[in-house]
């Protein structure tokens, strides 16, 4: 046993973050949309071309905001994968919606943009996508599907920064984008998340909706004398200390995420040989994508005993998960949402996934020990 312990993810620090945090205490700003929230709005508006970036105090409060911006009513349905986080559903069940669960691709278990078309119903309103692991769906034919049945897209975008799809900002070619800056992710704020209104028509609902459901924003820019209650909404602005600690690391958000991508390479290449030999499948990017090293993770091969392997990188110190648990199969899954066709590729690789550990500073002796610890686990 290694006495060296490799967490799966250890949140970076840029070295400025309480430097900015500091500052905004000095200048007295401490509540939402300050000059550290203006300044990351830029640089999202800026970096994905959206129409308009809001900050949000995490990506649910973003799903949740699309979801009250598509004027989700009880009974609509939502088409989206099972192989993902329970906000993605969540966002919509909260307004009466139903998730109409799809399965996914077995390359890029992104969703399979094949089957969305039968399961699109009278009463279907959106289509929710997922880019796993910071590689893109195929969003020109997703694109295409909602023209011609004239349903929103909402891109779940929250691994997706710096990941672009044929060459676009991945959060920034559906109607509506949510990023995430949860301590997991590449580009961190503890916690914390990013609207991203591609419509224009969503733009001043989308202000409306994050401040109470009141025109706040239109009286600050000295639009309206006063500001009053317009629609439902809820406080979904983080405070300026979150934006302060955010701008630190957006700063560095190229060099962060090339880190990332050494490690996510120096990983592909040393297990290659494992992958020739059948033991385990690497993960596929599409030509026409560029990933972000969000995550590297092997599915491995169904005679090989995915618990087994986890328990022996545990007592190796070596910090390897799973993900996913499908949300078909759950209690509220099954509850709120319903199946359309097999969920064969989705209930395969939940249960064949293993992630590795990466984060910006993780080095080549400790991946090497990860590699070796990953193969005397599968042990063939």
């Amino acid at each position: 046993m290694s006495d060296q312990k490799i967490p799966f993810n250890w949140p970076h620090m840029t070295g400025k973050e309480l430097y900015y945090i500091a500052e905004s205490h000095f200048n007295g700003a401490l509540a939402g949309d300050g000059p550290f929230t203006k300044r990351c709005h830029e640089w999202l508006e800026t970096q994905t071309g959206t129409v308009k970036a809001l900050l949000t105090h995490s990506c649910t409060a973003a799903l949740e905001m699309a979801a009250l911006l598509l004027n989700i009513s009880p009974g609509d349905e939502i088409i989206m994968p099972s192989y993902t986080f329970v906000s993605t559903a969540n966002a919509f069940v909260l307004r009466g919606g139903v998730p109409v669960f799809i399965d996914i691709r077995e390359d890029t278990l992104n969703i399979d943009e094949t089957l969305i078309e039968a399961a699109i119903t009278p009463r279907t309103k959106a289509i929710a996508v997922v880019h796993y692991a910071g590689v893109g769906c195929e969003m020109d034919a997703i694109m295409e599907i909602a023209r011609r049945h004239g349903l929103k897209v909402i891109e779940d975008a929250a691994q997706g920064v710096l990941a672009t799809y044929k060459g676009r900002p991945l959060g920034s070619i559906g109607d509506i984008g949510a990023y995430s800056f949860h301590e997991t992710k590449n580009v961190i704020s503890g916690e914390g998340g990013a609207l991203l209104v591609n419509d224009p028509i969503f733009v001043q609902r989308a202000e409306i909706i994050r401040e109470k459901g009141t025109d706040r924003s239109r009286f600050f820019r000295g639009q309206v004398d006063k500001y009053t209650w317009q629609e439902a909404g809820s406080s979904f602005l983080p405070g300026e200390i979150v934006a302060a600690f955010l701008w630190a690391q957006l700063e560095d958000a190229t060099r962060i995420t090339n880190r990332r991508l050494a490690s996510w390479n120096w990983y592909h290449e040393a297990l290659a040989p494992q992958e020739f030999r059948g033991t385990l499948r690497r993960p596929f990017v599409p030509h026409n994508c560029s990933h972000n090293a969000h995550m590297y993770y092997v599915l491995l091969d169904p005679a090989v005993e995915r618990d087994v392997v986890l328990q022996q990188l545990r007592q190796r110190n070596i910090g390897a998960v799973f993900h996913y648990v499908p949300l078909h199969s759950a209690p509220a899954g099954r509850r709120y949402g319903r199946v359309c066709g097999s969920m064969e590729v989705t209930d395969a690789a939940s249960s064949r996934l293993v992630r590795l550990p990466l984060w910006a500073g993780l080095t080549e002796q400790q991946q090497q020990l990860i590699v070796t610890s990953l193969e005397s686990a599968i042990g063939r």
